[in-house]
């Protein structure tokens, strides 16, 4: 039986939902030597290149998208981005 989509009422809830994939995924970045990318990076890098217009995803397409992003293309999107984030957290 295919139970009903879980669904959040806000991003908040989906992002501690699925913390333990950007958990994971920063773990083998610093493997890489990659140690100045955090959850909240890679994050924001599925909203803006993986999730953009998607609707509808699954808890499970979404840990897959997360655990299976490529290293240097996250790496050049946070170089470029450093900048406006920065601003935007302080």
């Amino acid at each position: 039986m295919v139970k009903e989509a879980e669904k959040y009422n806000n991003v908040n809830e989906l992002y501690v939902r699925i913390l333990p994939a950007l958990k994971t995924k920063v773990a083998e970045l610093k493997r890489e030597k990659i140690y100045y990318i955090k959850e909240k990076d890679i994050w924001n890098y599925c909203v803006e290149n993986i999730w953009q217009n998607k609707k509808d995803l699954r808890i499970y397409e979404l840990v897959d998208n997360i655990l299976n992003i490529d290293a240097i293309k996250l790496d050049i999107y946070f170089k470029k981005n450093l900048y406006k984030y920065q601003n935007i957290n302080e």
